[in-house]
């Protein structure tokens, strides 16, 4: 996966995130939208869990969502 440098970040469309309010857990790609689901399962509320798989699988419906 390709590291997202800050100065990159800033540069992301607030619709490059699941979270686009608060610009978090980038989904540029489909390296980061799989990150995204990881960070959210460890770290995020379970509503924030439910946002992000609804923004993840709405942008790459080939990505399982099956927890493994």
């Amino acid at each position: 996966m390709a590291k997202l440098t800050a100065a990159a970040r800033k540069k992301l469309k607030a619709t490059s995130f699941a979270l686009p309010s608060k610009r978090a857990y980038p989904i540029h790609d489909i390296a980061h939208a799989r990150l995204a689901l990881a960070m959210v399962a460890a770290h995020g509320t379970s509503g924030e869990q439910a946002k992000v798989k609804r923004a993840v699988k709405a942008r790459y419906p080939s990505i399982d969502m099956r927890k493994k």
